[in-house]
């Protein structure tokens, strides 16, 4: 796994408040049933130029970004710093990016403990301040020694009793597929849309990434169409080179977002890549290419 995906999910570099309480507390398909899936744009902070917060905003402003993804390692710290500067703008928090530490299915109880608790914290914060979500992956390769039998079953412990505290806190987990170079766990949508379907939590939904899914998909509209129930995040990179969108020639995001425009997806679509050039230019650029693509999907 690239240093730059290791050090965003594993130590550290937000749906709404209400979303998951009392009868209001309902999955995708329920919430979104007849509605016209939309393209939101969400950005990474540190994919985003800006020697401070403030001017990493002021360029999301510009440039039409509608939802800011942080990473979740000292998230608890910085909810007032994140609340004043989105404050007025718009502008709102979209998933967390981890930050919590060990992982879910380790085989060591010490160390899904410690996932538990650091996850938690997270949690807190991320309801605080309105976040879709704190995205998770169960285990990267090499995190674990169980199999996928009794990983699976370990998991679904563990997010059932995480799944309350997010309730709690009015936020989600969301389960990431990764492909295998990252993680044999869990690598399709449709995979992580069972295991929410076996967790049977309103807190317990999932998300896709684009850059992952080019890997481990046959296709982009079947994986999201399987998982319409519960996919409340999507990331975006061009595939194979994990760049910008439209980077590659090739780049086809058409048969996903068509499947998302079906479902009635209504949350963030945001920014996870490098960016090849200045961002200034490219991020742009990168955003029209998208529009592009989801007026033709």
């Amino acid at each position: 796994m690239d240093k730059m995906r290791r050090s965003i999910l594993t130590g550290g570099a937000l749906l709404g408040a209400g979303l998951l309480a009392g009868p209001r507390g309902v999955y995708a398909s329920e919430k979104q049933q007849g509605k016209k899936g939309v393209l939101r744009f969400s950005c990474q902070e540190w994919i985003l130029p800006g020697k401070t917060l403030e001017q990493k905003v002021e360029n999301m402003q510009k440039w039409g970004i509608e939802g800011f993804e942080p990473g979740g390692g000292g998230l608890s710290k910085r909810v007032d710093e994140f609340k004043k500067a989105l404050d007025g703008t718009g502008i709102k928090i979209s998933a967390i990016c981890a930050g919590f530490k060990g992982a879910p299915i380790s085989e060591k109880e010490e160390t899904r403990k410690q996932s538990m608790e650091t996850m938690k914290e997270i949690l807190t914060a991320a309801g605080q301040l309105g976040s879709t979500g704190l995205i998770i992956v169960p285990a990267f390769n090499g995190q674990t020694t169980l199999g996928h039998v009794e990983g699976r079953r370990v998991l679904i412990d563990f997010l059932k009793e995480i799944g309350d505290h997010a309730q709690e806190a009015g936020t989600r987990i969301l389960l990431e597929p990764l492909n295998r170079n990252e993680a044999w766990f869990l690598r399709q949508l449709s995979d992580a849309a069972a295991i929410c379907k076996d967790v049977n939590h309103p807190a317990i939904c999932m998300m896709g990434d684009f850059y992952h899914m080019g890997v481990e998909e046959p296709c982009d509209y079947a994986a999201f169409i399987s998982c319409r129930k519960y996919v409340h995040h999507v990331h975006l990179a061009s595939r194979p080179n994990r760049k910008q969108p439209g980077y590659d020639k090739n780049d086809d995001f058409r048969p996903g977002f068509r499947a998302l425009k079906e479902i009635g997806y209504q949350d963030f679509s945001s920014f996870e890549c490098g960016i090849e050039g200045k961002p200034e230019v490219e991020i742009p650029k990168s955003m029209e290419f998208l529009r592009e693509q989801w007026d033709a999907a």
